[in-house]
């Protein structure tokens, strides 16, 4: 007789030690818009302004229409790709080592600045993709945690029980 294959949550505390990078940040700051918006929604209408400013082209409503489209191309490219950069950039905290220690007590947050045990209560929801759990606190602000800094997948898999078993709401993309 075959046993079904059981998932055992662990006990033992999952600890984390890291600097962010700055594609970290980004792309979890990229996840976090896209997770926000209504990305393909806003880019239709983006083209379609575009393209009624283009049939419209020789009256001065055309123009209008034109220059509306490549303004909100121009917010989204910024906050996309300019405003993530800019932040990280400018941010000493990004630029810390972080140790973090999650178990299913709380999570021990430690930089040079910062020596502070959380309750998982703190995080309302996660949000997590390819590269990142991005972890919220209220609703703009986040702790993101790169997955690349996981030293296994064992490691992950058991951060990822450990998440579902505390934070209510979690988004998973692909």
């Amino acid at each position: 007789m075959q046993w079904p294959e059981t998932k055992t949550v662990t006990n033992s505390p999952i600890s984390l030690s890291f600097r962010y990078s700055e594609i970290d940040y980004v792309r979890a700051f990229c996840a976090h818009y896209a997770d926000r918006l209504r990305l393909w929604l806003d880019v239709c209408v983006v083209v379609a302004l575009g393209a009624v400013g283009i049939y419209l082209w020789p009256s001065l409503s055309g123009k209008v229409f034109l220059g509306v489209s490549i303004a909100f191309a121009v917010i989204f490219f910024a906050a996309f790709f300019v405003i993530p950069s800019l932040i990280f950039r400018r941010e000493p905290k990004f630029r810390d080592e972080y140790s973090l220690t999650f178990s299913s007590e709380g999570i021990h947050f430690q930089t040079a600045h910062i020596d502070s045990h959380l309750a998982w209560d703190l995080y309302s929801r996660a949000l997590v993709d390819a590269h990142s759990y991005v972890l919220y606190y209220g609703s703009r602000t986040f702790t993101v945690i790169p997955k690349r800094v996981f030293q296994n997948n064992q490691q992950q898999e058991a951060f990822d029980q450990l998440l579902a078993g505390h934070v209510p709401k979690i988004v998973r993309k692909k």
